[in-house]
Order: structure tokens, then sequence, then C-alpha cells
């Protein structure tokens, strides 16, 4: 294959960064016939499909390969641009960077209060899973992120940031009502705070209780935050896995309680 035309990759992210050509067109300058030529030009390059164009517009599987090129190259012309002092465009770079809730709503905004304030960056931050944010930098949405996968997505590498511990606790009237006996056979039927239907946290715990045998109830509670899921497991709605940075506070204040190990 040939070279790719800079242009051309450029114009596909920034089809794909948009949603739709007319909107890619109105970033990069030119007309949508300019931005429908020059993705049709580099397909023909490449002699694959690289887009669907549905509303938005997606990357193919070829197209996320080179969507992340283009978000590779970007960086890499703005660290030559800092380290030969020249001015650029004058305008911040775009970091989209995936991450979970939990970790957003604990420890990762103080970390990217320490990059440097020179060449400026504004990060677009994607929450998703931490199963499921490797298959955003797999298809080239992000340009990083916070996973609990350690195999490295094509193109990029992994680097081990440390442990997040998540501990079992409940109200502790709850804790009273729900869950006295024996774990393997209570907690299965306890109703549960669930973060979303990607969280797979409590039922994991639970099938460890029960040696695979079960998982949580059926009986659960669905709260998309973090916060508002640590309140909810304090009110009393259900037990749940709760961060060690959230639950610590709440178990000294005897909000909840650690039902097991």
């Amino acid at each position: 294959m040939s070279e790719l035309p800079l242009d051309q990759v450029r114009t596909l992210l920034a089809v794909v960064d948009e949603g739709t050509f007319d909107a890619a067109a109105a970033v990069l300058h030119v007309t949508p016939s300019a931005v429908s030529q020059r993705v049709k030009a580099l397909e023909q390059r490449t002699g694959r499909v690289l887009l669907l164009r549905t509303k938005p517009v997606r990357p193919t599987e070829s197209g996320q390969v080179l969507v992340r090129l283009a978000r590779q190259v970007g960086l890499l012309e703005r660290d030559a641009h800092a380290e030969l002092g020249l001015s650029g465009t004058g305008r911040a770079t775009r970091l989209p960077v995936a991450v979970n809730a939990d970790s957003l709503a604990s420890w990762f905004l103080p970390v990217l209060s320490r990059v440097p304030a020179e060449p400026p960056v504004c990060f677009e931050l994607r929450r998703e899973d931490e199963g499921h944010t490797a298959a955003l930098l797999r298809e080239g949405t992000v340009m990083a992120a916070v996973t609990s996968s350690p195999e490295p997505v094509p193109g990029c590498s992994v680097r081990h940031l440390g442990r997040m511990r998540y501990l079992p606790v409940a109200h502790p009237e709850f804790a009273a009502r729900h869950l006295a006996g024996p774990l393997e056979d209570v907690l299965p039927e306890a109703p549960v705070v669930v973060f979303d239907r990607l969280d797979d946290i409590q039922d994991g715990f639970v099938r460890r209780i029960t040696g695979g045998r079960r998982g949580a109830s059926a009986d659960r509670h669905w709260i998309p935050t973090s916060e508002g899921y640590a309140d909810a497991v304090a009110a009393g709605l259900g037990w749940g896995m709760v961060p060690e940075a959230q639950a610590v506070p709440l178990l000294r204040a005897g909000r909840v309680t650690r039902f097991a190990p």
C-alpha cells in the first residue's frame, strides 16, 4: 500500500469526531464535498470501507485503525512543536480519555491537575465501565483508557496504575434484616445496589461466596453515579461493593457495616 496522505487521515478523524460530513467540513473549513472526496480517496487508497454512513457515522474496523493513527500523529506533532519551541496552532490539543466512574469520583481528577500547562491540553472524558474502556481505545474513540484489562490494544502500551479495592458493605439495619445467617444462603436473596447493566462486581462477589452456584439477587437498584451508588447503600436500599476510598468514611461514621471479608 502506498503512503497514507495525512490530510485524508485527519479528515477521516474529523468526520468520526463530529459525527457527520457537514460538521467535519465546518471544523476543517472546507466544503462537505471536499470532505467526502478525501474520505473516498482514502478508501480507494486502502482498498477498504472506512466509514459506516450512519447518523452519526461510525468507523469500520479498518477505519478504527486509521482513526487511532490520526490521534497518535496529532499528539506526536504537538510534542514536536513543544520541543522545537514553535507556537503551533495556538489551540489546545483535545485528548479523549475513557475512565470508569469510581476512578473519576476518587483519584483521577487530581492526576489530571498535574499535567503541565504547556503545551495546552483539553481533556474529553468518556465514562465507561473499566471492563469496556479498552473497546473505546480499540475503536479509536479515545487516546487513553483506565481499564481492568492487562492486554494492550494494538498500537498502545499498558502501564500498571495500582489497585482499587471494593468492600462489601450495607446499612447496619439492612444487614441485620437481610444478612443474618450463612452468607452463601442469605446474600443471593438480599436486595442489591448495582451501578449499571455492565456492572458485574456484585454478581462476581456472590459467585465467590456460593462457589459459583448463584449470583446476586434479581431484586436490584440501578444507581449509575459513583457518589449516588455509595449514598444508596448507606441509605439502606441494598448491599453493595463500595470503593474503599468511599467506604472507609461511611464505616467510620457508622453509616454502613462491612459484613464479609
